[in-house]
C-alpha cells in the first residue's frame, strides 16, 4: 500500500469516527429534550393532582354549602321566616304545644314511644296546637348527618301534609326502626326511605322520594336548625306551653301518658 493510500484511508476513517460522534450526539440530544419534557409533563401532572386535591379539601361539604345558601325551600305547611314555624292542628286551639327534638335522641324516641300517640289525638280532638322545632345538635358531637338528613326528610313528609309528617316522625322514633345514637344510619337516603314505606301516605310517593333523594329540604333543616340553637332550649326533649316548661314532677319532660296529662292539664289552666 502507498503513503498516499494509507493517509486516505485514515482521513476517511477519521471522517466517518466523526459522523458517528454527531449522529450520536443528535441522538443524545433528542433522548435529553424527551426526558426532559416527559419530566416536565409528570411534574405538571403532579402539581395540577395536588392542587385539585387542594381544591377538593378547601371545598365546603354539601351541608356546610346548605347552611350558606340563601334561597330556602321551605316545606308546605309552615310559615315564618325560611319556613322554620311549623304548627299542626285546629286554628280554633287557643294553646300551643312546644317540642323540641333531635331526630337521633334516644330520650326523644322513648317520649315519641310512650306519649306520641296521646300528642296526636290531642291535637286532633282540637285540645292544642303542636309546634315542632327540630334540632341537629347530635350530629355536631360525632360529625354526623342523620339528624340533619331525618329533619329534611321530615320536611319532604310535611310537604305532602300534616298528616304524612306526624306517621313518619312516629316511625322514625318507633322502636323497630329509631338506631342507637352512636349510629348515624338516619345519614342514609335509602334508610329514611325504608322507614317511609311504612308510611301510606308516603309509600311509592315519587315526590316525597324526590326531595328526600336530591335534598329539596336540606337547606331549611339547617334553619330549623338554627331555630332551636336560638330558643335558648339545652337539651330534647323539651316540651313549652306559652313559654314555659311542661315537665313532669321531678322537672323532667313527662315520658308516660300519666304524667303527660297531668302536665298538660296543669299547663292548660295556667
Amino acid at each position: 500500500m502507498s503513503a498516499r493510500n494509507s493517509q486516505a484511508n485514515k482521513a476517511a476513517a477519521r471522517e466517518r469516527l466523526r459522523q458517528e460522534r454527531e449522529r450520536q450526539a443528535r441522538k443524545d440530544k433528542v433522548r435529553r429534550q424527551v426526558t426532559v419534557g416527559v419530566s416536565a409533563i409528570v411534574v405538571l401532572a403532579v402539581a395540577g393532582g395536588v392542587g385539585y386535591a387542594v381544591m377538593q379539601a378547601n371545598k365546603p361539604s354539601h351541608w356546610e354549602a346548605m347552611k350558606d345558601r340563601e334561597n330556602v325551600t321551605a316545606p308546605e305547611n309552615t310559615s315564618g321566616e325560611n319556613g322554620t314555624t311549623l304548627v299542626i292542628g285546629k286554628p280554633a286551639a287557643k294553646k300551643t304545644l312546644e317540642i323540641y327534638e333531635d331526630s337521633r335522641c334516644p330520650i326523644c324516641a322513648t317520649f315519641e314511644q310512650g306519649v306520641g300517640g296521646t300528642i296526636e289525638k290531642d291535637v286532633a280532638a282540637g285540645k292544642y296546637k303542636l309546634r315542632y322545632v327540630g334540632a341537629t345538635f347530635i350530629d355536631n358531637s360525632d360529625q354526623g348527618e342523620g339528624s340533619k338528613n331525618a329533619l329534611s326528610a321530615l320536611g319532604a313528609a310535611l310537604n305532602v301534609g300534616p298528616e304524612a309528617f306526624l306517621d313518619y316522625k312516629a316511625a322514625l322514633y318507633s322502636a323497630k326502626y329509631h338506631p342507637e345514637e352512636s349510629q348515624d344510619k338516619f345519614a342514609k337516603d335509602s334508610y329514611l326511605l325504608e322507614i317511609a314505606d311504612t308510611v301510606p301516605a308516603l309509600k311509592s310517593n315519587a315526590a316525597f322520594r324526590k326531595d328526600v333523594e336530591e335534598g329539596t329540604f336540606d337547606a331549611w333543616a339547617l334553619k330549623m336548625s338554627a331555630a332551636f340553637d336560638d330558643s335558648g332550649v339545652k337539651g330534647t326533649p323539651t316540651l313549652k306551653m306559652d313559654g314555659k316548661p311542661v315537665t313532669d314532677a321531678r322537672g323532667n319532660a313527662p315520658m308516660t301518658v300519666p304524667d303527660f296529662t297531668a302536665a298538660i292539664d296543669k299547663a292548660l289552666k295556667g
